[in-house]
């Protein structure tokens, strides 16, 4: 899962229409009307980082579910929208991303490099080496300001990736 990633904190009628979506297909076309915006004050783009960071955040899986809450829930918690093979989309509610902001807000380069060194990453893609660490840490002082900002804006997140 080597895809370049993109998180969007959406608008309460943004939120509500992820919800009710009932196809992927639906799904995807919401994905694509955000994307289309393109509101930099709201989305954070990371690139091929969030398959590192979500196992930094969780216990060294890529998967679903995995880890402890609410860190757990940065990349790939929350609600699964999308079933398909194609896409993933995650949506994470407005209360929940008030309670990530606070768990990511200690976390440090430091923090991260150090837990990417104890978790052991079955079928990881990336090299794991000095650079690729280093590549992941920097993703992590603009993650943090992205959902304090959602959580100050009472908003709900999205993550999207294609496959």
């Amino acid at each position: 899962m080597a895809a370049r990633a993109v998180l969007f904190a959406l608008e309460a009628q943004d939120a509500e229409r992820f919800l009710a979506c009932q196809e992927d297909d639906e799904v995807i076309e919401l994905v694509a009307e955000v994307e289309d915006r393109w509101d930099m004050d709201h989305l954070f783009e990371l690139d091929k980082s969030w398959d590192a960071l979500h196992r930094c955040f969780t216990d060294g899986d890529l998967a679903f579910e995995n880890g402890d809450y609410p860190l757990s829930h940065v990349i790939l918690g929350g609600v699964p929208l999308h079933q398909g093979d194609d896409y993933i989309v995650c949506y994470v509610a407005a209360d929940q991303v008030r309670e990530v902001a606070k768990a990511l807000e200690p976390l440090d380069g430091q923090w991260l490099s150090e837990r990417f060194a104890t978790l052991t990453f079955d079928a990881y893609q990336g090299a794991g080496d000095a650079d690729d660490i280093a590549y992941t840490q920097a993703f992590l002082p603009g993650l943090k300001t992205f959902y304090l900002t959602a959580a100050q804006n009472d908003r709900a997140v999205v993550f999207t990736v294609d496959q």
